[in-house]
């Protein structure tokens, strides 16, 4: 058994894994944000992103692949599947969102993730939720209707499509949760994300060769530093970070440190993008991380 002083040491440097790797994940809608000022538009921007993290991830399938038997035929059917819903998609309904949302708005929607992820397997397996987890549920989204409320009054009707397109993103990264469970038990969590983002890479860069002229990929400076930005310290890194979490954390502690994502996003939306900071997008934020919390504390 690890002594004392070695297991103090693997949960004070998974607290700070796990919150770094937060704040990082969190970062990324605003460095979309301000890459969209010099008139990128999604398909572009993600394209960037992909490009600049696909030797990382590569790096990472290979890496976690070695002295590994090599994936059976359904296997890369699984990857494939499991890279389009998690990654590919997630993230492009995510950027396209974020064109007509705030950072903050977008933080609360994919806060809903594991609310989604509930009601899926009730759908799908029947498992039961409980009284608390739908108190916590209906928590959540009056935060969110909240927030979406006073955002509607500032962006116009353009807002509710912002909205539909984020939340659509949350519902795609849930099918990934929810069917990836097998997966992870039989390629491991490492060896998984790096195959899965590699395959979400390269179809972003296809989507771009099909709906682009190679023409447009000839943007300012400013979006190609933000794009490494991005791919390196809000993408790859938090990545490693959350996995390590997990590992000495475990996923339960790691997830409640992870609730300073959204109001890291919104602190970092108000001092670098100037957005509007008011009672109901305090109010919102309160209801949406306490839900969360309730919710996920039921589920023990």
């Amino acid at each position: 058994m690890p002594s004392a002083p070695v297991a103090t040491k693997n949960i004070a440097s998974g607290l700070l894994l796990a919150l770094f790797g937060s704040i990082a994940f969190s970062g990324k809608a605003i460095i979309v944000k301000l890459a969209y000022r010099y008139g990128v538009d999604a398909v572009t921007l993600i394209m960037y992103r992909m490009l600049f993290a696909l030797p990382i991830f590569a790096v990472m399938a290979w890496w976690s692949s070695r002295g590994k038997p090599p994936l059976t035929r359904r296997d890369w059917w699984g990857v494939l599947g499991l890279g389009f819903t998690g990654y590919y998609l997630a993230s492009f309904l995510d950027f396209a969102g974020l064109g007509y949302i705030s950072a903050s708005l977008e933080r609360l929607i994919l806060y809903l993730n594991p609310t989604i992820v509930v009601a899926m397997g009730w759908v799908l397996y029947r498992k039961p939720i409980t009284r608390i987890q739908a108190l916590g549920m209906a928590v959540c989204y009056c935060g969110v209707v909240l927030v979406f409320g006073h955002e509607i009054n500032l962006q116009g009707a353009n807002a509710g499509l912002g909205a539909l397109l984020v939340f659509g993103s949350a519902i795609s990264y849930a099918i990934y949760l929810v069917y990836s469970g097998q997966m992870v038990q039989r390629l491991g969590s490492l060896r998984l994300v790096g195959l899965a983002t590699t395959v979400a890479c390269l179809l972003c860069l296809l989507q771009f060769v099909v709906l682009r002229p190679m023409s447009a990929a000839s943007v300012a400076p400013e979006v190609i530093w933000l794009s490494v930005l991005n791919a390196t310290a809000c993408t790859a890194a938090p990545v490693l970070m959350v996995m390590m979490a997990i590992e000495r954390l475990g996923a339960g502690l790691a997830a409640q440190v992870g609730m300073v994502g959204p109001l890291s996003t919104i602190l970092m939306g108000v001092v670098i993008l100037g957005e509007p900071f008011t009672g109901w997008v305090a109010a919102g934020t309160v209801l949406v991380v306490t839900g969360i919390y309730v919710f996920t504390r039921s589920g023990r």
